[in-house]
């Protein structure tokens, strides 16, 4: 194209883009509408957030909601979801993140297991015992403790490795091992007795943080804004 061509072809498309945001920000002025594609891990999606997808989806019916249940982690900056859900340490510098809460670790094991092979009372016990471990880790499974005020870490071996918590709270509920997991996958094991807690005057204080990421700024659609001061307010009560 001729230097004119290529003006105006990039003359057109600031027109367009400026069509776009204007009918997005008319678009926002109504009720939040259009689909909302959520991406969340699998057992804290499952028994934390799905439970609670009926609840907005009544309070905004003009949104599609969309939501992936998966440990692998999507690229929001990429437009492969609208919302991500994630633990841990952040990473997306370029995202914007809303902490929704923490994630506090607990050991565990079914009493049935206990009986079996005996009660561990002090970290180094573990050598002894079947560990059920996460099998996304790089390096060796590593439990923390604090002991007499001093945080230390301790390896530990199990012939089972799983991709989340749910998982691994089932296999200890059926006395296959001691599993380390997030409290929110086995509360109602540990309520029912099917599970009891171990090392809990041990604990260092073990959480993962809990975060919405998403593409923050003035063009951030309302049904992803609605969406995560929801999650904020009910994960948090």
């Amino acid at each position: 194209p001729t230097a004119e061509g290529q003006a105006y072809l990039q003359t057109a498309r600031r027109i367009l883009a400026d069509l776009d945001d204007a009918e997005q920000q008319i678009a926002d002025q109504g009720a939040p509408r259009g689909r909302l594609r959520i991406s969340a891990a699998l057992s804290h999606g499952r028994l934390c957030v799905v439970p609670l997808l009926g609840d907005f989806a009544e309070a905004y019916p003009h949104i599609l909601v969309d939501i992936a249940l998966t440990d692998t982690i999507v690229d929001v900056a990429a437009g492969q979801a609208d919302v991500a859900i994630r633990f841990g340490p952040l990473v997306d510098s370029l995202l914007t993140a809303r902490k929704l809460g923490e994630s506090r670790r607990v050991i565990v094991a079914a009493p049935d297991y206990l009986a079996r092979r005996g009660t561990p009372t002090k970290p180094e016990d573990l050598h002894r015992h079947n560990c059920l471990n996460f099998n996304f880790r790089r390096v060796e499974p590593v439990w923390p403790f604090r002991v007499d005020g001093v945080d230390m870490a301790l390896v530990v071996t199990g012939n089972i490795e799983a991709n989340n918590g749910e998982t691994l709270g089932q296999l200890a509920a059926a006395g296959v091992g001691i599993a380390r997991v997030g409290a929110f996958s086995v509360v109602d094991d540990i309520a029912a007795g099917r599970l009891v807690p171990l090392f809990e005057a041990y604990n260092p204080g073990d959480v993962e943080h809990i975060h919405a990421l998403f593409v923050g700024g003035s063009n951030t659609p309302a049904r992803v804004r609605v969406f995560v001061d929801f999650l904020a307010e009910r994960l948090r009560g």
